[in-house]
C-alpha cells in the first residue's frame, strides 16, 4: 500500500527553456495534468506521488547522479558534458519541436584555411559544451585552447575564436553567419535518466517503469491513427493485401453476414493515398481516428 511518506514521491526533473513545453504536452498525452506556472520552479501534477523540479537541462544530470533528483528528461549532450553516472532508461526522440535530433558540430568561417580538425593544433575554439569538446579534441590527438562561450558563439569566429562547437538542428544560423562545418561531434535526442541508487528502490523503479510505459506509448502514437472500416468479405483479401505490412488489422463479424468490420492502425502520412485505395477496393464507413498512447 502507497503512503505520503517520503520514500513513496518520485521526484522528476521537468527541463526548462527549448524542452519545456514539448515535455508538458508529452505529460498531457500521456495522461498526466502536468502544469508549469512561469513563475515557479515547481511544477503541478495531478499524481499525489510525483512532484516536479524545473530545472536547466544542462544542470540536470549532475543533480540525478548525485540523488537529489529520482529521474529527468535531458539531451544526451548535457549528460556526456556533465559526465554524470546516471542510468539511460530511454530515448525520448519524438517528431515534434526539440524533441528531434541536434548536431553539435565543429563549425569554421567559409574561407577559413582549416579543413579538419587536426588543423585546429593551438589554436582557440569557443563552445558552451567545453568538456565535450575536450573529449572530442582528445581523441584526435588535438591539443586547442577551448573557451566557454556565453552565447552568440556562431559569431565569434574569426575574430574571438578559430572555430566553435555549437549546437546545430537545422544549419540555418550557420549558413547565416557563413560558417562551415567540419566535424559533426555528436548527435543528440532527449533521455529519460534516473538515478541508480533510486533504481534500487522497489516502489520508486515500479513508479519509474509505469511513467515510462505511458510517455513511450504517447510517443509511439504520435504519428499514428486507427482506421476503422465496413468491408464486404468478398473484398477482404483485397483490401487486406492493400495494408501496411507487418501490422496485422482486427476482423469483427457485424449483423449484416456479407460485411466485416476491419480495424488497423497506421502512419498518418499514408493515411490520404490509403483511404481512396480502400474506398475503391470495397470499404466503407472509413473512420480516422486519434490515437494517445499505443503500447507493447
Amino acid at each position: 500500500m502507497n503512503d505520503s511518506s517520503p520514500s513513496n514521491i518520485l521526484r522528476i526533473g521537468i527541463p526548462k527553456g527549448s524542452l519545456q513545453e514539448t515535455t508538458q504536452s508529452l505529460f498531457v498525452r500521456a495522461g498526466y495534468n502536468l502544469r508549469i506556472s512561469g513563475r515557479s520552479y515547481y511544477p503541478t501534477i495531478d499524481d499525489t506521488e510525483i512532484q516536479c523540479i524545473l530545472i536547466r537541462p544542462q544542470e540536470m544530470a549532475r543533480y540525478v547522479g548525485q540523488g537529489i533528483i529520482d529521474c529527468a528528461i535531458t539531451g544526451l549532450d548535457w549528460i556526456q558534458e556533465v559526465g554524470a553516472d546516471v542510468a539511460e532508461l530511454a530515448n525520448l526522440k519524438a517528431p515534434w519541436p526539440n524533441y528531434g535530433t541536434v548536431r553539435w558540430v565543429m563549425a569554421v568561417k567559409e574561407d577559413s584555411p582549416f579543413q579538419s580538425v587536426a588543423d585546429l593544433q593551438g589554436k582557440r575554439i569557443a563552445t558552451e559544451a567545453v568538456g565535450m569538446t575536450q573529449r572530442f579534441l582528445a581523441t584526435h590527438g588535438v591539443n586547442a585552447a577551448v573557451e566557454f562561450s556565453w552565447g552568440a558563439t556562431e559569431v565569434k569566429p574569426p575574430i574571438l575564436a578559430d572555430a566553435i562547437v555549437d549546437v546545430s538542428e537545422t544549419g540555418s544560423s550557420l549558413r547565416a553567419n557563413n560558417l562551415r562545418v567540419l566535424h559533426v561531434v555528436l548527435e543528440s535526442t532527449p533521455r529519460f535518466i534516473a538515478n541508480r541508487g533510486t533504481l534500487t528502490d522497489g516502489w520508486k523503479k515500479a513508479k519509474i517503469d509505469s511513467l515510462l510505459m505511458l510517455l513511450q506509448g504517447a510517443i509511439a502514437a504520435a504519428t499514428r491513427v486507427f482506421l476503422s472500416m465496413n468491408v464486404p468479405r468478398a473484398a477482404l483479401d483485397a483490401i487486406t493485401a492493400l495494408l501496411p505490412k507487418p501490422a496485422t488489422p482486427t476482423v469483427a463479424p457485424l449483423a449484416d453476414t456479407g460485411w466485416v468490420d476491419l480495424g488497423i492502425v497506421v502512419e498518418e502520412k499514408r493515411v490520404r493515398e490509403l483511404i481512396p485505395q480502400l474506398y475503391a477496393a470495397g470499404a466503407r464507413g472509413i473512420i480516422e481516428l486519434p490515437i494517445n498512447k499505443i503500447v507493447g
